[in-house]
């Protein structure tokens, strides 16, 4: 009877973890705030919206106007978005309601694996085996519908394989970035040319590094070559955490205790400022999140002391 009583209480405590990650806590929007002392001294600060991970399908109106909420309550001066925008071929139309309200604000941008083909079915435990790996023929999304409504409608650079700046509370602010490392698309061998040909246009107040996931090499590399804080999404902070102890994975090959927030990274005897982003979204078909609740970042970068 003891027995029997322990695996009740055991079955219990399951169902109940599972209709709250379910049911609830992915639905828990929220907004988390960090100051970064890396402008130089005297500079006004600079509000910078991370968005990543929306895996945004159309009918996830909830999540739509949480993002599209955003621009008036947090008025940000720039915004990062580091992929996986897309969890449904149809998601464009729900990015729409959900990014529209932040036309006119500058911005850039990096592509996820979900920026370019849909998402499919798969046995959810496997992501908790390692980082994933593409075991089928994937559904190819309208890559370039998305990217016309980023850089076209919303004005935001392409920093995929690329470098640009952006012109944001009077300052000019630097940036280079990466498509998709976890699938083998970071050209990280071009990035000293553009970085080099970023600083011949002048001088910038800030250099970021955007990335969607944060692997190593490329936290390296962005170190490196001068960027002074890093952005990044992917791991989705675990989306299944334990209480008091965090992430079990990050799908890729950061440190767990890093696969969530703002940390510091550092190479070479650099250390700059990281911000994995958890997210905003999930897939459609593991629609849970326990002890993460979905985020976007705002960085507040402020003058240094």
């Amino acid at each position: 009877m003891t027995a029997l009583s322990a695996l009740g209480a055991v079955g219990a405590v399951g169902i109940g973890a599972a209709v709250w990650g379910i049911g609830i806590e992915r639905y828990l929007f929220t907004v988390r705030r960090h100051d970064l002392a890396i402008l130089p001294t005297g500079a006004p600060s600079v509000r910078v919206l991370h968005l990543s991970d929306a895996h945004m399908a159309p009918w996830q109106h909830r999540k739509q106007r949480f993002i599209a909420s955003l621009a008036e309550e947090l008025q940000p001066d720039i915004v990062i978005n580091t992929g996986d925008n897309m969890g449904h071929p149809e998601g464009l139309r729900g990015l729409r309601a959900a990014f529209d309200p932040l036309r006119g604000i500058p911005g850039a941008f990096v592509h996820g694996s979900n920026d370019h083909i849909a998402p499919s079915p798969r046995n959810p435990f496997k992501y908790f085996l390692g980082p994933s790996t593409v075991t089928h023929e994937p559904e190819p999304l309208d890559t370039q519908a998305l990217d016309g409504y980023l850089a076209d409608e919303l004005g935001w650079i392409d920093l995929n394989n690329a470098a640009g700046s952006l012109d944001a509370a009077g300052l000019r602010i630097a940036a280079f970035g990466v498509s998709d490392a976890h699938r083998g698309w970071d050209r990280l061998e071009d990035l000293p040319d553009l970085v080099e040909d970023l600083r011949a246009d002048g001088p910038a107040t800030i250099t970021l590094g955007v990335t969607h996931a944060p692997y190593r090499r490329v936290l390296d590399t962005f170190t490196g070559l001068g960027a002074q804080a890093i952005l990044a999404g992917h791991t989705h902070g675990g989306q299944v955490r334990v209480p008091g102890y965090g992430a079990l994975v990050a799908n890729c090959d950061i440190p767990l205790k890093q696969a969530r927030g703002l940390s510091e990274w550092t190479h070479d005897g650099v250390t700059v400022p990281l911000n994995v982003s958890a997210g905003l979204g999930h897939s459609i078909y593991a629609p849970v999140r326990f002890a993460c609740r979905p985020e976007a970042s705002l960085l507040t970068l402020v003058a240094r002391a």
